[in-house]
């Protein structure tokens, strides 16, 4: 997320826009095993399904998922996955059609964070147009919120996130 309204003393981001979920991974411990976080936010899947490295199954990214899911949670990390954001296209990548990686991915995400007991939020559904696209007015290209795309994100992960950092995570409501 780059969301500067959410991210200030005590809440850290790490995310890096265009990576996937391998590169991810490759860096789970020094971004966020190591420094030791009560809560690990993700929001990862979309520029997998872009094949910004190369193709991918949606079963890799999912393993990919539950790998920083289960790192996270060895260390005593508490865990919020996100859907992935709406995107009909990706500019970088017209021949792309990912309506259907993104609606299944989406599904996954929603019932393995209930399998496994992890909060969830829904960053998807409250910037669908409706028929799987990014509304218009909270994304300039489509895939990346703007400033407004990423205030209605701010909301929803602050009903979720504990800023002061004083009890953890809160349920959605």
């Amino acid at each position: 997320l780059n969301a500067p309204t959410l991210f200030r003393d005590d809440i850290l981001n790490r995310g890096i826009s265009g990576q996937t979920t391998t590169q991810m991974i490759g860096r789970f411990r020094a971004d966020v095993i190591e420094l030791h976080p009560k809560v690990v936010h993700i929001l990862a899947g979309t520029n997998d399904i872009a094949g910004n490295t190369g193709p991918v199954s949606l079963r890799w990214i999912e393993n990919n998922i539950e790998t920083m899911v289960d790192l996270a949670q060895s260390k005593g990390i508490q865990v919020v996955l996100a859907a992935v954001p709406p995107a009909a296209r990706f500019a970088w990548r017209p021949e792309a059609k990912p309506l259907a990686s993104i609606k299944a991915y989406n599904r996954w995400l929603a019932d393995y964070a209930a399998r496994r007991r992890l909060v969830f939020v829904d960053y998807h559904g409250l910037l669908d147009d409706g028929q799987g696209g990014f509304l218009p007015r909270l994304s300039a290209d489509g895939v990346h919120p703007n400033a407004a795309g990423y205030d209605r994100m701010t909301i929803a992960a602050r009903k979720i996130l504990d800023v002061s950092g004083s009890d953890g995570l809160r349920s959605p409501q």
